[in-house]
């Protein structure tokens, strides 16, 4: 199923480290849309994209897909879109949404997936209309005009036309001569991403970036060639996770992308139940909240366990942020189904390098292995204190900032890598092959009052495996304060407790961390528990999947001061 665990080490003056993959990058496509020519060729009934109507899936095949793709890229053609004009979908996840893409896609327009969230739940529009006047898009679409009319508005946007208007076009020449002049360094997207301060950044993903990033992906994973993936996806394609590391997946590989229209939160959860029941995935991709909520189903439910595992091949995770017990769960709960062992895997990487640069293609024995380098990807490990920033060069990084050269400027070093303020260490120093752990981000660090230097990724790790398996994740708060604490997200096993007991459980953990004589920069001396799940359109969760601690110590600020007011909900050991 996978490449062999290898790596190469280079060690250089001050301590400087670079690793590499062994294996050279293969060929990889011109541009997106040749694997649609090419499947839509070899494969024309298979099917594409589904999306649920009703009690039946409604299907989109190859080679209708590539019909559709030539015939809306002549429309976005007669509007006047191009490179300089692209093209901005506000909508979520669809079959219409997927086939717009593609057609924008195969002649070289751009595409500009925003956040529904930035239309439908800001009052303002603010970060909508940053975007919007960067970008300056050709058209702005969405499947629902009426629901986003205020946000059509705030841009001074028309009502955009229906996809089965724009499928009225018949493809010419044009489209030909425009699809073969597509080539690596265009602009296949630009991908907005918040930080915990400052307006979104439109991070330029090429064509080139995206194609060289699911060959690394398929050399570390060459069972993908070995039969059509067939996914069942929730995550938006706003973001590169669910864009580009899953959309692309399938595409590249000839598979079948089932659009969940669930939702990883109570009450839609039951929709992903459902449709995992009508459909069994190759190939399943969650974060850790979904698995959280999902493996309650899969205990008590033998049909939905019984179509999940029958053609499973593995399952991946975002590594650091998911905790020990539901790695436990998931592994025994496909024990007792299949009689044999699961395939957990994972990665690291952002948004701006496609998404991936690191790769689990080995079995792992805990669930924060990140992996090895993908092939083509060097990694540059620089000393930060007693951490080691981490870096990435290769083929698969973005050139830069949409529009916005001073923070491209600010992103790479002297040898070009992009620094992507994370930590990394190895799983075992002795032998690299082992594969690296993420361990925080490098600006997450602060100082207490007493001036003590506080690592917010060991804390975080110390807490959430001490609280198992009651805490999903922890923010970690203290700067400029007498002692550490944290905000703390429960897993849905903990919001079963009574409120007595679970206060009392968290108040043991903290004196159980206090008894192991770890410092007072290592242990938390007070909790809050949030009832709000971390927010990925306010930046609470990065594009890797993490815990963007600054962005919900900034937007829950009232909350860190209650914490340390001794405020209501306050537990102490």
């Amino acid at each position: 199923m996978f490449a062999p665990a290898a790596v190469e080490v280079e060690r250089r003056d001050g301590g400087l480290v670079y690793l590499r993959s062994p294996q050279p990058l293969g060929p990889t496509a011109r541009c997106l849309t040749e694997w649609l020519v090419s499947w839509g060729a070899r494969v024309p009934d298979r099917p594409l994209l589904a999306e649920r109507d009703g009690d039946r899936w409604r299907t989109v095949t190859y080679g209708q897909a590539l019909d559709a793709a030539r015939r809306l890229a002549q429309a976005l053609l007669d509007l006047g879109l191009s490179a300089g004009r692209p093209l901005a979908i506000l909508s979520d996840n669809s079959v219409d949404h997927g086939l717009l893409m593609l057609g924008a896609l195969h002649v070289g327009v751009p595409v500009v997936p925003v956040s529904p969230a930035y239309s439908l739940l800001s009052s303002d529009h603010a970060k909508l209309r940053h975007i919007v006047a960067l970008v300056e898009p050709g058209l702005v679409w969405t499947s629902d005009p009426e629901a986003f009319a205020p946000a059509l508005a705030a841009v001074g946007a028309p009502r955009p036309p229906t996809v089965a208007e724009l499928l009225d076009s018949t493809p010419g020449p044009a489209v030909d001569r425009a699809h073969a002049a597509v080539g690596p360094g265009d602009v296949a997207k630009v991908l907005f991403t918040s930080g915990s301060t400052g307006a979104p950044k439109g991070v330029i993903n090429t064509h080139g970036m995206l194609t060289s990033n699911q060959q690394m992906l398929a050399q570390g994973w060459p069972f993908l060639e070995r039969r059509p993936p067939v996914v069942v996806d929730w995550l938006p394609w706003n973001h590169t996770f669910g864009g580009n590391h899953n959309f692309n997946l399938v595409l590249r590989n000839g598979g079948t992308l089932y659009i969940d229209g669930g939702r990883p939160v109570p009450g839609r959860i039951e929709v992903t139940a459902r449709n995992l029941t009508d459909v069994s995935p190759t190939l399943y991709f969650n974060v850790p909240r979904g698995f959280d909520l999902l493996l309650p189903c899969l205990e008590r439910d033998a049909s939905l366990r019984r179509r999940f595992f029958h053609d499973l091949d593995a399952v991946f995770y975002a590594a650091a942020a998911l905790p020990d017990n539901l790695w436990r769960r998931l592994a025994a709960v496909a024990a007792a189904e299949t009689g044999g062992r699961l395939a957990m895997l994972s990665g690291w990487g952002s948004t701006e390098t496609s998404p991936l640069a690191t790769q689990v293609h080995f079995p792992i024995e805990r669930a924060d292995v990140i992996g090895l380098p993908v092939a083509g990807a060097t990694l540059k490990l620089v000393p930060a204190g007693d951490k080691l920033e981490v870096r990435v060069r290769g083929p698969h990084v973005t050139p830069g900032y949409f529009r916005q050269p001073h923070l491209t400027a600010e992103a790479f070093d002297d040898e070009g890598f992009y620094r992507i303020g994370d930590a990394v260490r190895f799983a075992d120093p002795a032998d690299p092959a082992r594969g690296l752990v993420f361990d925080g981000r490098v600006a997450e660090d602060f100082k207490l009052s007493t001036g003590t230097w506080v690592s917010a990724g060991t804390v975080r790790v110390r807490l959430v495996a001490a609280a198992d398996p009651l805490v999903q994740d922890a923010v970690v708060t203290g700067h400029d304060r007498d002692e550490v604490g944290a905000l703390v997200f429960l897993s849905a096993a903990a919001r079963a407790l009574g409120e007595a007991e679970l206060h009392e459980r968290l108040a043991a953990v903290l004196r159980a961390l206090a008894a192991e004589g770890a410092g007072s920069a290592a242990t938390p001396g007070r909790l809050l528990v949030l009832e709000d799940p971390p927010s990925i359109d306010g930046g609470e969760i990065t594009d890797k999947g993490y815990i963007n601690q600054r962005a919900v110590r900034a937007r829950r600020q009232a909350l860190v001061d209650r914490l340390y007011d001794d405020g209501p909900g306050v537990i102490r050991p």
